[in-house]
């Protein structure tokens, strides 16, 4: 039986859509840590920690990636408050099913280094990158701070599940946790099996201590607040503590460089969460003068773009000295982006950004297996046509 024209095209049809889906990423279901409960490792509202595990297959059984998600931070008991009883500070209430892609892909057309591996994502509850730790807990609000110790009892959970036996890991994580990443990385390699490959990588988490366009310093007292109200200090790096007071110390460019573990920075020059929030948030923007900027970087004026590019100036400043080092690796998009890699349009697409003709997916592959190191800093804004720039919905635009 010959088939028709009208048969290859139906086919044809078929086998894009299924493409499409797989590019999308599998849905896959969401896992409670009860046994966290036990250890005080729980949620902002005393809920259990949760993740959601895609299981590795072939010749990637031994090789895992843990991510951390993002979401912001709560620095006082009102914001924490606003928080307790959704996503992000209860179990109770995240969706049963994440979908996976990009850097999670189980397709190898999607993903070639990573695609067979077991891929984690471990959801954000408790405001704090996973760095709290306070033991009372006030029954007025029933506040759980308790970040770090979620983060070990995640890591002790999956070790238990067969990551004891890891021969490659990477700790990665987006925005709040792409920080985690950064602020946990040589803890997860202690963590590890010693004779584990382990590196990190840290999407959209490196966070510059800047003035606001109001001339106030406002994320640096937010960041300090945060770090007194979950009581953050024990569990950020000493190397940094030790010279620094612990709310400086929840800013990247004062721990990077003392990172022993090999670890790779993904960021954009323009994040477009530190533009909306560190650089022009609504408290330093009273007469909203900076919205329509933040919400697409097309409608910036002359003089926002001029102020967006002394931004750019001062974030390359805080990762200046990071390229002399082997270990670590470099990605920074001349984009106005924000968590870049668990998006397959991102990630690697044939028209994703790219960097000396690199997409971050072959960067990032290439630097973990050692196959070439990348310490690559885009042009300013707009010379690089792969950017997908982000344009926000004007009833959407979160601010902390």
């Amino acid at each position: 039986m010959k088939c028709t024209r009208m048969d290859q095209l139906l086919s044809l049809v078929i086998c894009t859509l299924l493409l499409l889906l797989k590019a999308e990423g599998v849905a896959v279901p969401i896992t409670y840590v009860q046994s966290a409960v036990a250890k005080g490792a729980v949620c902002l509202d005393g809920s259990p920690p949760a993740y959601h595990f895609d299981k590795g297959v072939g010749a990637g059984i031994d090789n895992w990636i843990v991510h951390f998600e993002g979401g912001g931070w709560c620095n006082n008991v009102s914001t924490c408050l606003d928080r307790r009883d959704t996503r992000l500070g209860s179990s109770k209430k995240m969706d049963k099913q994440l979908s996976f892609s990009g850097f999670f892909s189980n397709g190898k057309k999607f993903n070639p280094d990573f695609y067979d591996w077991n891929r984690i994502k471990v959801r954000y509850c408790d405001g704090a990158s996973f760095t709290g730790d306070v033991e009372a807990v006030d029954p007025a609000t029933n506040l759980h701070f308790r970040g770090a110790r979620i983060f070990v009892a995640v890591i002790e959970d999956l070790l238990a599940k067969g990551m004891k036996n890891a021969k490659n890991a990477i700790l990665s994580g987006c925005s709040a946790g792409g920080l985690t990443s950064i602020l946990q990385c040589d803890r997860f390699k202690t963590l590890l099996p010693a004779a584990a490959k382990v590196k990190c990588v840290s999407d959209a988490g490196y966070f510059i201590n800047v003035k606001a366009v109001s001339g106030a310093q406002h994320i640096e007292q937010f960041y300090s607040q945060v770090v007194q109200t979950h009581g953050s200090a024990k569990n950020l790096p000493q190397s940094c503590t030790s010279r620094l007071s612990p709310g400086l110390c929840f800013f990247p460019q004062n721990v990077a460089a003392q990172i022993k573990t090999p670890i790779f920075f993904v960021n954009a020059a323009y994040d477009s969460w530190q533009i909306k929030n560190i650089l022009a948030p609504g408290v330093a923007d009273p007469h909203g003068t900076w919205r329509n900027c933040k919400l697409d970087i097309n409608n910036c004026s002359p003089n926002q773009l001029t102020t967006m590019q002394g931004f750019r100036t001062q974030f390359l400043q805080a990762i200046s000295g990071l390229s002399n080092s082997p270990s670590k690796g470099l990605f920074i998009d001349g984009c106005y982006a924000h968590c870049q890699t668990g998006m397959q349009e991102t990630w690697m697409r044939s028209d994703s950004p790219v960097l000396a003709n690199t997409t971050i997916a072959k960067a990032v592959g290439d630097w973990y297996y050692d196959r070439k190191t990348f310490h690559q800093i885009d042009c300013p804004y707009p010379c690089n046509p792969t950017c997908h720039n982000r344009v926000f919905d004007q009833n959407k635009l979160p601010e902390f």
